[in-house]
């Protein structure tokens, strides 16, 4: 175990660990870090805790200070100026007639550098646009292409559900979807449907996955044989967000389906099986819902 704490550089940003050198910091206290990108300040959302060794990409880097005063209002004018980057830095795009899209800028906290994050549908040749930057803001440029999932996070927005983006909210990493994730879930394949703003695959799809496969293995699946109070019927209907289903009871196959709960019937045979190989409710194995 390794005692660190958990920084974030942007609001809905990955969360970095850093080594707390024997320094008491809280959540909400910010920090003063050398990164990747150069010395960066950052706000402590995990405290001084302890992670297994095998969850930490060493060497692990040392917080350098607690910031001050100065240092925030330094990080609060750099994103000031990062917005009058942003205006000059479209104007020179369009001036080289590049095919790129600018999306974000950021100042390093000792302006020593300057990102900025653009997307384009293929290589760009921009040497000349970072000679021009180069010359107008007189510190180091660095251009930095991004995909269309990090240009929502950076952006964000509204879903289809009305909610902010996923990504822009908390999802700090982004994780595979993938089309059979859809169809498990029981959702229409039609790509506009279960598609997010970006165009790809919605990102809830791949964090209520695990929750549909847990409710896929102790449901009784569709077209199963299972035994309920009033006798025994065929599963015609499964809703695993409700827990219920719809059983046609041998007895009297001329009457509509009867709901029960899934905690009511007993799996005895049948249905089409699914993958995760569990057993539904200690009643019977489960099936991939149905479409």
């Amino acid at each position: 175990m390794t005692k660190v704490i958990g920084v974030r550089f942007k609001p809905s940003g990955k969360v970095y660990y850093f080594d707390p050198c024997d320094t008491a910091l809280e959540k909400g206290q910010f920090v003063i870090v050398d990164t990747a990108r150069g010395t960066e300040c950052g706000e402590v959302v995990q405290g001084t805790h302890e992670v297994p060794d095998a969850t930490i990409v060493k060497p692990l880097k040392a917080v350098t200070r607690i910031a001050d005063d100065i240092d925030i209002r330094r990080m609060q004018q750099n994103r000031q100026d990062e917005k009058n980057a942003f205006s000059v830095c479209e104007k020179r795009i369009a001036h080289h007639k590049l095919e790129m899209k600018l999306v974000d800028v950021e100042y390093t906290l000792d302006r020593s550098k300057i990102l900025f994050y653009f997307t384009a549908d293929g290589r760009i040749d921009f040497r000349e646009l970072v000679k021009d930057l180069a010359g107008v803001f007189r510190t180091r440029i660095e251009l930095r292409q991004i995909g269309v999932r990090d240009e929502s996070k950076m952006l964000g927005g509204l879903g289809i559900c009305g909610q902010p983006f996923c990504c822009s909210r908390f999802l700090s990493d982004f994780q595979p979807v993938s089309i059979k994730m859809a169809k498990e879930q029981g959702l229409s394949l039609n790509p506009t449907k279960i598609s997010g703003s970006c165009g790809r695959l919605m990102c809830c799809l791949a964090y209520e996955q695990p929750a549909y496969e847990y409710l896929t293995g102790i449901t009784p699946p569709l077209n199963s044989i299972v035994k309920t109070a009033e006798g025994e019927g065929v599963v015609t209907e499964v809703n695993l967000i409700s827990g219920t289903v719809r059983v046609l009871l041998d007895k009297n196959t001329d009457a509509p389906p009867k709901l029960f709960n899934r905690t009511e019937v007993t799996y005895l045979r049948g249905g089409k099986r699914g993958k995760s190989g569990g057993k539904g409710t200690g009643k019977g194995e489960p099936a991939e819902k149905p479409e």
